[in-house]
């Protein structure tokens, strides 16, 4: 049968990846890589340089295809998330059959981990699901951003017995911050606004974690806000992509 290996593989520092991936990554026959256009060129850059520093045997086969198309600001979220799953659904199964032999393992690198705001493994799921394409699936777990974000501030995620809550920009803005203590670790925003929000929430913010173009802000959401959105659009012209995150904290009392 065949089989594929989901591999975490952090957040872009080659040395986040485990001793677990790096097995898997020499167990592969084939990496499979999703091109997201010229723009977003340095994250397949990144997946194939880990790749050449940690296989030591004779190299895999790099299988790439352009990424499905994505609606980014629809009127329906869910629908065009289905439809872009469906899309990607088709790819995999595609690229499964067509370059993954019986017998043979194949590898998907997923930037973090796979448990978390990534729909690989769901669409490995809907592809078996369909019954047309037989294969096995094993998970790699890798360093999320999250966790990425508190060791670059050097910062716990909450204070002493609080919860934490790990959201997205869409439902911030739509549903705020839920009441009483705890963290909130906001991911996918894409256009971070800080609207409605208390001043006085302290905010811990990271772009590109654990690479070189790492870039960190930190304060009082009242005085760093305007900081940080001037430099999350420079550095988005500058590289054509950012991925970024941030931890809200309300004042430990």
């Amino acid at each position: 049968m065949r089989q594929i290996h989901l591999i975490g593989i952090g957040t872009g520092n080659p040395e986040h990846l485990t001793i677990q991936g790096i097995r898997a990554l020499n167990a592969t026959d084939v990496v499979f890589l999703l091109d997201k256009g010229e723009a977003k060129s340095g994250l397949t850059a990144v997946r194939r340089m880990i790749c050449e520093r940690y296989i030591e045997r004779p190299g895999p086969r790099f299988v790439e295809a352009p990424d499905p198309e994505r609606d980014r600001m629809p009127a329906d979220y869910r629908g065009a998330v289905a439809d872009w799953h469906a899309a990607r659904a088709r790819l995999y199964e595609s690229l499964i059959a067509t370059h993954l032999a019986e017998g043979q393992s194949g590898a998907f690198l997923v930037w973090g981990d796979p448990s978390l705001y990534d729909s690989t493994l769901r669409i490995l799921d809907r592809v078996r699901a369909g019954g047309r394409l037989a294969f096995a699936v094993s998970v790699v777990p890798g360093i999320t951003s999250v966790q990425a974000l508190a060791a670059s501030h050097r910062i716990p995620l909450h204070h002493i017995g609080e919860p934490v809550r790990i959201t997205t920009g869409r439902r911030l803005r739509d549903e705020g911050l839920p009441p009483g203590p705890g963290a909130t670790v906001v991911m996918l925003d894409g256009d971070p606004r800080f609207e409605g929000l208390d001043p006085d929430l302290t905010i811990y913010w990271g772009a590109y974690l654990g690479t070189p173009d790492e870039i960190l802000e930190a304060g009082r959401l009242g005085d760093v806000a305007d900081a940080i959105r001037r430099t999350r659009e420079q550095a988005r012209a500058r590289h054509g992509w950012i991925m970024d995150l941030y931890l809200l904290l309300r004042p430990d009392i």
